[in-house]
This record gives structure tokens, C-alpha cells and sequence, in this order.
């Protein structure tokens, strides 16, 4: 079922993609959706051979938890976690069993939100788990129950527009309750016994987002600080019963293996363990795993020959002098994308900077991975985008190092909170001072329309240029430095002492600065700066402050 309602998702992501309200280049609820429960039926199929719901259910779990992208896929995974969560226990469900998993995949999801927003993917797997529970008690079979499930989720979906009025205002059903009624759609033809195809393949319009090294932030860094030049991954089966192994205690183990390279992630269940450790001598790591267990799937790369693959850079490593574990009291990661802004917020301290944002939400585990190869007392995260907050919000309870999110919804945002961080201050102070200082910015952006719409009484066609003020549509035209100009000439007041313009890929820094001529003779006590910063999709992004 899971894998058939996969597949479904992944056969309809254009039509959820579609439904994303706002017509700009970059919605991936489908997308996130997509990539996050293949992501879970990926590591369910690795126990395939398992004979037990509660089995299989815990290795769904478990790759929905490290696959989440979004927040429409974050509240997928919680979704399908919690039914996993329900079932673990049983080796074979029955009707009720089936109710009481969606709904406790409900009530999952919703301790996951902090402020819940109904007439979402929410409202719909409430309703629908609620018919479930209804027909519980009389049903005979479990394909009852999904019928009822199903059928309350259609109609649940229909009256989303009733609840949210930005779905009614656009003429439009809510993507990622969309998205859930595909997966329960996939899920009923297997259970009703049609036959259907589940082999689960990518789609070809998803984004490569492989956990490749080419994909994450480490593709930036200086070659010759590769100390630990081999990605390394492999399984341990603590089952075998031909030699006597020790025992496994997964706290333990990460600590153990860590003396072995950076960058360790070790997921464990009763029967498997799934490292991932950057080793210079990866033979010892393989040596130490191996007294746990019997080894599977070993993979290992040589990341200073991917560097030069990708770069043409020779990556000669130099031994450094080793620091002591912990050497510093914070650690901070920002999500970001486009070089200029990558190279901005580096050099105002963040440590790792993963690429990503809008249509390139990273994972759960990209994060996890990111934080891990940082050594400090305490991480700091910055999303950057409010579709990455929840991703964000996982990862502290999958790693040992304490971790705090800062809920910067914009990359002004994050800049701004990244200034008020102070080394010397505890957790604490630098969290009220940076969640301040992130409010006392205006966030701007200039992008383009893919679809007539009306948005919040703003007439809009195809190929537009839009200018959204803290995310709302405000002004759109055909010409896209008038746009610019009509957006910010909004956001300034005669209060505004600073506007930060961050140009991207598609403007060049003339027309940046034509720009801001022309503000200038509006404002002329304004200071102005601007920066290149290389994004893709939005021509402009802007910090009024």
C-alpha cells in the first residue's frame, strides 16, 4: 500500500506543484511530498522480506524521518509516523487497528505544528482519520475503513477553499491535502486488489537532490581542508549468528566511530545499523563496525577525486593539527542559495551553508549532516525559509549536540539575526536577541508569474513580474526594474535608514545600480548597498531597514 501510494504521488507531482498558491517558479509542495515518502518507502523496502506490519512500519518511520523536506513534507512524515508508530507493535492489523494508526498519525502531525492552519493537509487527515474512526466500529474488513478514509478525504479537500480564503480567492483545492488524497489513492488500489504497478522509479521532473557531496555545501570548501578524504557507508546486521559480536548500544557506537573521521550519522533499529562516516583511513571504521555485526552495502567515495571531477581543482590534502572536540561554543548553519549570498553569510560566521531555499528545500538529513560536521558546544540554525523551519526543528533530537532553531522566514532575516549574535552570550540571550533583530527587517523579493491569477485583488498574468513585501503579492508588472522600484517604493518610509539589495543571476549589477539611482533621488538620506548574490528564480531580494 505504501509503496502504491508512493507511486501515485509521484505520477501526479506536476498536478500538486500546480496547486501551490502563490504563482511564482517555485512551488514544490508536490516536490517535498514526493521526495519525503519515497524516501520512507525507500528504507521500508530494505525489510521487505519481514513478515510483520510493525517491522516494516518502523523502517517507514524511519526513512520518513531522515527523508523530510517542507513543511508539507514534514507533516507528511509525522503523518505516516504516527500510523507507523500505532502499528509497531502487531504482526497483523485488523480494521480497528487501521483506524486507530491514521488517527494517530493526526495527532502526531498536529503536536508537530505549532500553530495549526486549517483548511490544510491537516484539516484533511482529520477529517478523513475521523471517518475512519467512525466506521471502526462496525466494519469487517480494513478496505472499509480506507473507503471511509478516502471518501472523507475527497470532500475534506473540496471544502479547503472554505476554510483558507487564499485557496477560495485563487479558485483552488490545497496542494498538500492534494498531495495526502493521491497517497490514500494508491493506498485503496492495492488493498482493493487492482492491479497497479508499484515500482517505485524518480521522476523526471524532480530536482537531483541525491545526497551526493556535489549537492550539499561541502562542494565549496577549500580542497586542502579535506581532512577526512572518504565518504564512507556501509550497514552493520547485528543478527549474524556465525561469530559472537558485541553488543550494540547506539549512543555508544557514535561516540566510538567518531574517533575514526566527522561527519557521522548512525541510524539503528533491533536487527540493522546504517553509518555514514568521512574517514581518512576507512579500513578502521569498517574494523571497528564489524566486531557489532556482520557488514552490508559498503560504499565508499574518494571526495578529493569528486572535488577535482567537479571543480578541476587538485584537492591536496594537508594533515591539520588536530583541535580538541568542542573547541568552540557555537556552531551555525544557514540554508542559502547563489554563491554571492553563500560568500556573504560565510564571512559573517556561519560554518556550513547549505544550498537550498525555495524549490530546494534540503532534508532533514542534509541538516543532520551539516551540524555534525561542526564542532561546537551548541548549533545554530537559520532556515531562511519558512518552508524549511519545521525540516529544521527535527533535527535536534537526532543528534547529540544541542541545536536551536532560529525561525528566519527570509535571507534579510537571517543576515539580520546573524548580526545580533554575540560569541560571549549564553544560548539564551543570543536567541531573544537574534529572534529580535530578525522582526526589525522588511523582507522583499522580485520574481516573475507562471499563471494568470488574481492574488489578494492584485491582477496578475503569465511572465509577470511580482513584487512580494513579507510575502504577500504587492505590486506586478511587465517591466521588472519599475517592479522593483514600485515594491520598494512601498517598503521605505521616512523612518528607513538602510535598504540591502541582493541581485540575482539574471541582473546585472548595472541594472542593480539604475535601481538605486533612482531611490536615490526619492530618498536620497538612504543608504544604500549592494551586493551580487547569485540566486536564481527571484531577481532582487531586499532588507529594509
Amino acid at each position: 500500500m505504501m509503496r502504491a501510494g508512493a507511486m501515485e504521488l509521484t505520477n501526479n507531482v506536476d498536478k500538486v506543484n500546480a496547486l501551490n498558491v502563490f504563482p511564482v517558479p517555485d512551488g514544490d509542495t508536490g516536490t517535498n511530498m514526493n521526495l519525503t515518502i519515497t524516501s520512507g518507502v525507500t528504507e521500508m523496502d530494505k525489510k521487505a522480506n519481514e513478515s510483520t506490519v510493525g517491522k516494516l512500519a518502523e523502517a517507514l518511520s524511519k526513512g520518513l524521518l531522515m527523508g523530510a523536506r517542507g513543511n508539507s513534507g514534514v507533516i507528511l512524515s509525522q503523518l505516516f509516523r504516527g500510523f507507523a508508530k500505532s502499528v509497531l507493535r502487531y504482526e497483523e492489523i485488523g480494521p480497528k487497528e487501521f483506524a486507530e494508526a491514521f488517527q494517530a498519525g493526526v495527532d502526531t502531525a498536529y503536536k508537530a505544528v505549532i500553530k495549526p492552519v486549517e483548511g490544510t493537509i491537516l484539516t484533511v487527515a482529520r477529517e478523513a482519520a475521523a471517518a475512519g474512526m467512525f466506521h471502526a466500529r462496525a466494519a469487517n474488513h480494513p478496505l472499509e475503513i480506507l473507503d471511509a478514509v478516502l471518501d472523507e478525504a475527497r470532500k475534506s479537500l473540496l471544502r479547503t477553499p472554505d476554510l483558507l480564503p487564499v485557496l477560495k480567492q485563487t479558485g483552488v483545492v490545497d496542494a498538500g491535502g492534494q498531495g495526502l488524497v493521491f497517497v490514500y489513492e494508491g493506498m485503496r488500489k492495492i488493498l482493493s486488489g487492482e492491479e497497479v504497478s508499484i515500482e517505485l522509479k524518480p521522476s523526471s521532473n524532480l530536482p537531483n537532490l541525491d545526497l551526493t557531496h556535489e549537492a550539499h555545501a561541502g562542494s565549496h570548501i577549500d580542497p586542502a581542508t579535506i581532512v577526512n578524504g572518504y565518504c564512507t557507508e556501509f550497514m552493520i546486521l547485528l543478527t549474524t549468528k556465525r561469530r559472537k559480536t558485541r553488543k550494540f548500544n547506539e549512543v555508544h557506537f557514535r561516540e566510538e566511530i567518531s574517533q575514526y573521521g566527522d561527519s557521522v550519522l548512525v541510524v539503528s533499529d533491533d536487527e540493522l545499523v546504517k553509518v555514514h562516516i568521512h574517514a581518512e583511513h576507512p579500513g578502521d571504521a569498517l574494523n571497528y563496525a564489524s566486531t557489532y555485526g556482520d557488514l552490508t552495502r559498503i560504499k565508499i567515495d574518494n571526495m578529493r577525486e569528486q572535488f577535482e571531477d567537479v571543480t578541476g581543482v587538485t584537492a591536496i590534502h594537508q594533515e591539520p593539527v588536530k583541535e580538541p572536540e568542542a573547541s568552540k561554543s557555537y556552531g551555525i548553519v544557514a540554508v542559502a542559495t547563489g554563491q554571492g549570498i553563500s560568500d556573504i553569510f560565510e564571512s559573517v560566521g556561519v560554518d556550513v551553508v547549505i544550498t537550498g531555499g525555495q524549490s530546494m528545500n534540503p532534508s532533514t538529513e542534509d541538516l543532520v549532516k551539516a551540524v555534525k560536521s561542526i564542532s561546537a558546544k551548541h548549533i545554530l540554525i537559520l532556515p531562511n525559509n519558512k518552508n524549511i523551519i519545521l525540516t529544521a526543528e527535527q533535527v535536534d533530537e537526532l543528534v547529540d549536540t544541542p541545536v536551536s532553531v532560529i525561525p528566519t522566514k527570509t535571507i534579510p532575516q537571517g543576515l539580520s539575526a546573524l548580526l545580533a549574535f554575540d560569541e560571549e552570550k549564553d544560548i539564551e540571550e543570543n536567541e531573544k536577541k537574534m529572534n529580535r533583530a530578525l522582526k526589525s527587517v522588511q523582507s522583499g523579493e522580485v520574481t516573475y508569474a507562471v499563471r494568470d491569477t488574481v492574488v489578494d485583488e492584485v491582477n496578475i498574468e503569465k511572465d509577470d513580474f511580482l513584487g512580494i513585501r513579507e510575502g504577500k503579492i504587492i505590486t506586478a508588472g511587465k517591466n521588472m526594474l519599475e517592479t522593483a522600484y514600485d515594491l520598494l517604493f512601498n517598503m521605505m518610509t521616512s523612518e528607513t535608514e538602510v535598504v540591502t539589495l541582493l541581485f540575482g543571476e539574471d541582473v546585472t549589477e548595472e541594472q542593480a545600480n539604475d535601481l538605486v539611482a533612482k531611490l536615490t533621488e526619492e530618498y536620497p538620506e538612504v543608504e544604500y548597498e549592494v551586493y551580487e548574490g547569485g540566486q536564481p528564480l527571484y531577481y532582487f531580494l531586499f532588507a529594509v531597514e
